[in-house]
């Protein structure tokens, strides 16, 4: 694990670091805008008073915190760097490839080098059934490791396209508190909210440390989730928004897409119908997030 200077000072200071995923750069941004992005998300957590630590993995050396340069050959058109899940680092590793990690796999790296607070767009979840099937055996990996990785991962939910009331009660089996951020109701991704309520709710940074700080407290390996809505400026409208969930998944229904296939189609059709107002809602949200990761790191800094 190589960790950059700047990274490795404040860890080792006790000093507030906020890991970034790189999958949302390499994966869920188009070429050009997701080097702007990488900048701005960098951008964000310092202007809260925490170090960012951008994850990847290059020429199979796990890199936490990234160069420019470093961050360019990420954000590259032909990048080619491959998808990481935790499951995934291994091969990459011994095989000396590229990779981007996923919210897994940049959360068990975190959590080795120390880091506490990760901030990210939307969690991964149970994925909802596809034609034919009255169930989905696809559900993320980011639900276990969570359950076994104890960092507070602040997110806006998870997409409406997965099954939200699943993903809650798996939460909840694998005892991974979940904390609203001034909501009483899980956030949506791209809406501010669901139907689904939470248990418990937190006013401030300084009260989501506190919990984290009391969970770890108690000897849980468990990490925290910190469900944070999407800006209200920045909500995708309800009608757009639920014809775009239904269109969509009248062609996965039409195409008989199934399993891990059927998200990224469902995301796609979002991307393409929308008028570009999914890909500014996903940028507004993940800098409200990792701003109110930074601010949680600093928190915990005085705890």
């Amino acid at each position: 694990m190589r960790i950059t200077d700047e990274v490795a000072a404040a860890l080792a200071d006790g000093g507030p670091v906020v890991a970034l995923e790189s999958t949302l750069l390499a994966h869920g941004l188009p070429p050009g805008r997701n080097r702007e992005v990488a900048t701005e998300v960098e951008g964000a957590v310092r202007a809260a008073g925490a170090i960012p630590a951008t994850i990847a993995v290059l020429d199979g050396q796990i890199h936490v915190g990234l160069t420019d340069a470093q961050l360019d050959r990420l954000c590259a058109a032909d990048s080619g760097f491959a998808k990481l899940s935790a499951r995934d680092l291994g091969p990459a590793i011994a095989l000396s490839r590229d990779g981007a990690t996923t919210i897994a796999g940049t959360a068990t790296i975190a959590h080795a080098a120390g880091i506490r607070v990760f901030g990210t767009g939307g969690f991964g979840g149970v994925h909802l059934p596809a034609a034919g099937e009255s169930l989905s055996w696809d559900v993320s990996a980011d639900l276990d490791v969570l359950s076994g990785t104890p960092v507070t991962v602040v997110c806006s939910g998870v997409k409406s396209v997965l099954d939200i009331g699943a993903t809650i009660e798996v939460l909840e089996t694998r005892s991974v508190p979940v904390l609203g951020y001034r909501t009483d109701f899980f956030p949506a991704f791209y809406r501010r909210e669901s139907r689904f309520p939470l248990s418990w709710r937190v006013e401030s940074p300084a009260e989501a440390a506190a919990v984290a700080t009391a969970h770890r407290a108690q000897g849980l390996r468990s990490g925290v989730l910190l469900a944070n809505p999407i800006p209200a400026d920045a909500e995708m409208p309800s009608e757009l928004h639920d014809r775009l969930l239904a269109e969509g998944m009248a062609k996965v229904a039409e195409g008989g897409v199934r399993g891990g296939d059927v998200t990224p189609m469902l995301l796609e059709h979002f991307h393409t119908s929308s008028g570009g107002v999914s890909l500014d809602a996903n940028v507004a949200l993940v800098l409200s997030n990792v701003t109110l990761a930074a601010q949680v790191a600093v928190a915990l800094c005085t705890n």
